[in-house]
């Protein structure tokens, strides 16, 4: 009989064979931050997503979703390096018209499929060798408090800005999980501060979303640019610079993500699946797409998750900052036609009309 130690060496040695960067196994215990979860909730800090409200029973104890469950299979992909930064990125001729940015983690492939193909193919193989046990895998959808339990599967620490952080690796990743009725043995977890006295994430962050191992969604540029379906607060529109699909500025200017002598030599593995198609796109484009265009941009990636509206709000906020920093008639002539289209959403027509109207305070437009 195999015992379940060599079990577990198998799972990790097949883990890393499925090319995840980092894996562990933790138990299937409830979370230890029941309390502090429903004072962020009851804050409202969590903005609209009310999914995170509707399953928090679940995600307060993975036994929940899966009746029996005696471990979790934690793994991660790492999306970015210098290395996977490569491409053309400006519009070739002449000068280019200014561009929105996308988080890295939108720049290649969408992850939730890249992640879930191979955690299916984990599943099954065990189902065949444990036939009467349960495997359930996780990308992120699931009501799962994935970084608690990455943490104590000692796949890295949580940092202040709430991000999964292993030395050595960094904070770019992408965590996964299985779920299992099946018992194995547990890894060694994290230590739990990566931190010590470092703020330079709160620091840096522009919108002053992030106070330590906590953030207010609804000041994220993250969440506003991606989970928020309606007008984004004028108050952050300068801050938001020139994103137009999430923000890494925390994970910039991280330590644990800065380049070193070896990393340079021998940088973290990267999924060859996140190697960046591109960086952003030019804003005057965004804000003449239509759903078709925007159905076809988006069809290999997880930002089709974000609206035709949404897509055109940022780009607004992202272009009167451009404007604000350099003239541009054609984005602004461009920004007027919008106002003025009855057949664009309110939104959009509104947040227009906003961003001219700041726009007209500050900055003399011919």
């Amino acid at each position: 009989m195999i015992d379940s130690q060599d079990i577990t060496s198998r799972v990790l040695d097949r883990c890393r064979g499925l090319d995840f960067v980092l894996a562990g196994v933790t138990d299937a215990r409830p979370t230890q931050y029941e309390a502090e979860l429903f004072d962020w909730l009851s804050a409202g800090k969590h903005g609209e997503m009310e999914y995170l409200r509707r399953n928090v029973e679940l995600r307060v104890d993975p036994r929940k979703m899966v009746e029996g469950a005696k471990s979790i299979i934690c793994v991660a992909d790492r999306y970015w390096s210098e290395k996977t930064e490569s491409g053309d990125f400006t519009v070739a001729g002449g000068n280019p018209q200014p561009r929105g940015r996308i988080a890295r983690y939108a720049r290649g492939d969408d992850y939730h499929i890249v992640m879930k193909k191979r955690l299916h193919i984990l599943c099954n193989e065990l189902g065949a060798m444990f036939s009467n046990e349960v495997f359930r895998d996780c990308v992120d959808t699931a009501p799962l408090l994935e970084r608690e339990h990455a943490q104590r599967a000692g796949l890295g620490a949580v940092g202040k800005n709430t991000l999964l952080i292993e030395r050595g690796v960094g904070s770019y990743l992408l965590l996964g999980e299985i779920i299992t009725t099946l018992a194995l043995d547990l890894t060694a977890p994290s230590a739990a501060d990566p931190c010590s006295t470092c703020t330079r994430c709160i620091d840096a962050c522009p919108t002053q979303a992030i106070t330590p191992w906590s953030v207010d969604a609804t000041r994220c540029i993250s969440y506003l640019t991606i989970e928020h379906r309606g007008l984004i607060d004028e108050k952050y529109h300068e801050a938001m610079g020139d994103w137009i699909f999430g923000c890494d500025i925390c994970q910039e200017v991280c330590p644990h993500n800065q380049p070193t002598a070896r990393s340079r030599e021998r940088p973290p593995e990267t999924h060859s699946a996140y190697a960046a198609r591109r960086n952003g796109f030019d804003l005057l484009e965004v804000l003449n797409w239509d759903e078709e265009v925007r159905r076809e941009t988006f069809i290999r990636s997880s930002m089709k998750r974000a609206r035709l509206d949404m897509m055109k709000r940022n780009a607004l906020i992202a272009a009167g900052n451009a404007i604000r920093g350099a003239e541009n008639t054609a984005l602004y002539r461009r920004m007027e036609e919008l106002r003025d289209d009855p057949s664009e959403s309110q939104m959009v027509r509104e947040t227009a009309r906003v961003v001219l109207r700041n726009l007209r305070r500050s900055t003399p437009v011919a």
